[in-house]
């Protein structure tokens, strides 16, 4: 699935580290209190200790596990081994020697601190709420939304899905949310104004373009009686035989 409404930056950041880390960010997200000294603990020798709390604090930072969990910044690795009291960070490259301990580690991590699959029912139903109420009520662009979801993921612990399958449940709820707001706006413009706006679209014979495209054009003056002539009504709605006159001023006035 496209992801059109997102740059190709956006797509490179999402669920990585993008920029230095400030010593604010390391201090919030990458502190070990006591609890996750007693669960990092348990692990037997240096380096498994110093993987396992690097994927802890990564997973508050981004909301997500990396694929490989030695490509982080070094200022992260040397913060989490200072207080391991690690001296050697080099001791990390023995992480991946069994290639199934960095997953083991991820399933206990979320267990722990009760992190949600995106996957789950429960969730997915929960989110797609919150996507709809968010593009209900506010007129935010796709971009705005899918920000906001993705902090909404990580403040509700649930594990980042891919970056196509959030954009594209982005878009699907922005579409809804348009759909609604176009059958309410529908249900209550009367038979005679929908017929005076059919009319707007249609081209005269005497005319080169069809009234919507003239109301769309700005005045060709910046001045008092240009703006009131563009958007006073200068007549009335005429009725004959219960069709409404292609009156195009009378019509803007209307929609205005």
């Amino acid at each position: 699935m496209p992801v059109e409404f997102l740059s190709d930056d956006q797509v490179a950041v999402y669920g990585q580290f993008s920029g230095p880390i400030s010593r604010a960010e390391l201090e919030r997200f990458f502190f070990l209190d006591d609890q996750d000294l007693e669960l990092v603990g348990r692990r037997r020798g240096e380096g498994s200790r110093l993987g396992f709390g690097i994927q802890l604090g990564t997973l508050r930072f981004l909301g997500t596990f990396f694929d490989n969990p030695l490509a982080v910044p070094e200022e992260v690795i040397n913060f989490v081994a200072t207080q391991l009291e690690i001296v050697d960070d080099s001791v990390l490259g023995s992480y991946m020697e069994r290639s199934k301990t960095p997953y083991e580690h991820r399933w206990e991590i979320a267990r722990a601190y009760g992190y949600r699959r995106f996957s789950e029912p429960e969730t997915a139903k929960e989110f797609r709420s919150f996507l709809m109420a968010r593009a209900w009520t506010r007129a935010e662009r796709p971009t705005q939304l899918f920000d906001q979801g993705v902090a909404w993921l990580r403040a509700e612990r649930v594990l980042l899905p891919g970056v196509s399958v959030l954009a594209r449940l982005v878009a699907e709820v922005r579409a809804m949310a348009g759909d609604r707001l176009y059958s309410m706006l529908a249900e209550r413009v009367s038979p005679d104004l929908c017929r005076c706006l059919d009319g707007l679209r249609t081209v005269p014979g005497d005319s080169r373009s069809s009234g919507l495209e003239r109301l769309r054009r700005a005045p060709p003056r910046a001045s008092g009686p240009e703006m009131v002539r563009a958007t006073t009504c200068k007549k009335s709605f005429e009725y004959t035989n219960s069709t409404v006159e292609p009156d195009t001023a009378a019509c803007g006035a209307g929609v205005l």
